[in-house]
């Protein structure tokens, strides 16, 4: 089981731990108009960080994740990704 810690790091820049079978340190920014977009506002910044590790986490280990990038670089890689966190929300 993995385990996902998050942590502010500056203004709209967050820290995303997982601790897998190896631990993996990960940076990403978030528009705060992307949440808005995402969430229609019920959900915070943290909230959609975690879900959307929860995705990434369902279909490729720690370790593949990008080190640094933008939470709206996830689209490219996973076209449904959008799509299945809005409805989450």
């Amino acid at each position: 089981m993995q385990r996902i810690t998050i942590e502010n790091v500056s203004e709209n820049t967050y820290k995303v731990t997982v601790q897998a079978d190896s631990k993996t340190e990960h940076t990403v920014t978030v528009r705060p108009e992307y949440v808005q977009q995402l969430t229609l506002g019920k959900a915070s910044v943290e909230t959609l960080l975690q879900k959307s590790f929860e995705f990434l986490l369902a279909r490729e280990p720690n370790t593949s994740i990008l080190r640094n990038f933008d939470l709206s670089l996830i689209t490219r890689y996973f076209a449904d990704y959008e799509r299945t966190i809005s409805q989450k929300f």
